[in-house]
Parts: structure tokens; sequence; C-alpha cells
């Protein structure tokens, strides 16, 4: 299915970006002005910064560059720290006012903005979707390498469909975003979120770079949390597991008592309570983690039925 050049927002939340800010407009512009002029991107495109929060100088730069560039530069303030998914969800919800498609991506720019052309290619050939997927994980550490393997694996393992690679640098039509928009989580986890619109989807790959100023907004606490709220919000399996665990735990418990009565009747004395003691912390500590795993769904139901805002907006240029 062909269609016509659209109109583009780039969508950059940020917190706490003023070092990165100038080289991240410089860049964005350049590739909008580029695919403007060669009618890849119908004119009217541009970008929309989200300042989420920040308490740096981020804002009175995105107010600088909106007046610098009145026809290309937006931005969205919120009211207080909201996050990351928020931010971005604000920006989506801004854009579908005008835009045709929206892309969204970190304004830390180690993604590669390069391929944002073969994004659009791909939505003018139908596609509704298109995630824009690390071809290697080279810049990272070996713990977030051996981590976000496992973080992947495990959605997998839970039945999530869950992009494996891909962060929140994708492109989204209109349509898909507006579906988008219908799914009223508090907790937001769009890598989850997004697979569920169907549509058809594609994916590009490029190669991540390395930060150039700044520091990372994703710590390992918020790395930890951020995985916890992806495989509880798409999937139940943790508290089904803990059926079974409690099951294998009552068989183990049965074979132990025929064992310590054959022993009994055979006139032999039951040593071990080493055994008895690890036995029992053992025990303890499944039934305090599956209280942990039930108080977190728990928490995430307490969450939602409050129903409160997911963001509010205090300014915009």
């Amino acid at each position: 299915m062909l269609r016509k050049a659209p109109k583009l927002v780039v969508i950059a939340p940020c917190h706490n970006e003023e070092e990165v800010l100038g080289s991240t407009t410089s860049a964005l512009l350049a590739a909008v002005s580029k695919m403007c002029d060669s009618g890849v991107v119908a004119e009217g495109s541009g970008l929309l910064y989200v300042d989420d929060g920040s308490t740096d100088s981020t804002w009175r730069l995105i107010v600088k560059l909106s007046e610098e560039y009145p026809s290309r530069v937006h931005g969205l303030r919120l009211n207080r720290h909201c996050g990351h998914q928020e931010a971005l969800i604000a920006g989506m919800e801004k854009a579908l006012e005008s835009a045709d498609v929206c892309v969204t991506i970190d304004a830390d720019l180690q993604d590669d903005v390069a391929v944002i052309p073969e994004m659009i290619r791909m939505y003018m050939d139908g596609a509704d979707v298109v995630y824009g997927v690390r071809k290697s994980r080279g810049t990272d550490s070996w713990f977030k390498k051996v981590t976000a393997k496992g973080f992947y694996n495990t959605m997998h393992g839970l039945g999530a469909e869950c992009v494996a690679n891909h962060a929140d640098f994708r492109l989204m039509s209109h349509r898909a975003v507006a579906d988008l928009m219908d799914y009223g989580e508090r907790n937001l986890f769009l890598r989850g979120l997004v697979p569920l619109l169907g549509y058809r989807q594609e994916c590009v790959y490029y190669e991540r770079k390395e930060r150039s100023a700044g520091t990372t907004k994703y710590p390992l606490r918020k790395m930890l949390d951020f995985a916890i709220s992806g495989i509880t919000s798409f999937s139940v399996r943790p508290v089904r597991m803990l059926f079974w665990i409690g099951l294998v735990f009552m068989l183990t418990a049965l074979g132990i008592g025929i064992y310590v009565l054959i022993r009994h009747f055979s006139g032999e004395t039951i040593e071990g309570w080493t055994s008895l003691i690890l036995s029992i912390w053992f025990c303890t500590g499944i039934l305090l983690m599956g209280l942990g795993i039930i108080g977190e769904y728990i928490g995430k139901i307490y969450i939602e039925v409050k129903r409160r805002p997911r963001y509010r907006i205090s300014d915009e240029v």
C-alpha cells in the first residue's frame, strides 16, 4: 500500500539534557530538512521536545530553540518528573493533532538518525510500526549485555511480545498512535504495548553510539524497576509459578515424612538439626518471595484503580 509523503514529528523526551540538546537539535533538524527537501516527508515536519521535569536549563534551551526555529521546533513541559514512558505518551498524544507519523527517539541521540528515512520508506510501503533495533550491543558493558539478554529471554518465556534489542526508537503511524492512546494503563511499558497493536510491523537495524555528553538516565536501580514493571505488566505466570513451587514443596514434604516414618519404625534415630534449620530458612525465603510477587501485582492494581492522570502539561512553546 503506497502512501503520500507524511508530515513527520520527531519526539524526544528530555530530562536534564542541557549538555546534548544543542547537538541533538542540529542533527535532527538537518535530517528533517533533508527529508523535506527530497520530498520524503511533507513540509511542516519538525521536532517535539518533551521536558520531563528537568531541573537544569533544558526548558530554557527548548524555548530558545523554538524561537530560533519556530516552524520546526516545538516543546512541551510536564509539571513534574513523570518518567520517560509518560513523556513519550505526552509527546505522541500531542503529535496526534497534526502528524501523519511520529518517530520517538532519546535526546542523547545514541540512536542513529540516519535510519529515519528508511523507516519512512517502510511506512510508505504500508507499515504502521517500524522498530529501530540494535545490530549488536558492542557499546555495552559485559554486565549490561548479560542482563539485557536475560530480560528479553524472560519476557519471551513469560509469553510477552517484545522485540529484542529494541528500546523506544520507533516510527508509528497516526492510526497506530491513536490506538495506543486507548490503552489506559498507568504502569506503562511501551516496548510491550506497541506489539499488541497489530497492523504491519517492520524493523530497521543500526549501530548504537556512545553517549556524547551528560549521564545516563537509566542507572541500575531504574533498569531493575523498568524490567519488573515490564514483566508484571504483561504476564501473570510468576503468580502461577507460585502454585507449582508450592506443589513441589508439598510433595517433597510428603516424601520426607514417609522417609522419617520408615526410619522411625526401623529403630534408627533421626539426626540432623542443621538440615532442619536450613529447610526452614529455605521454605521461609520461598514464602516471602512469593508474597513479594503477589504484592507487586496488588500494588499495580492499587495504582491502576486510582486512575490518576499519567502527566500534566505546564507549558507549551
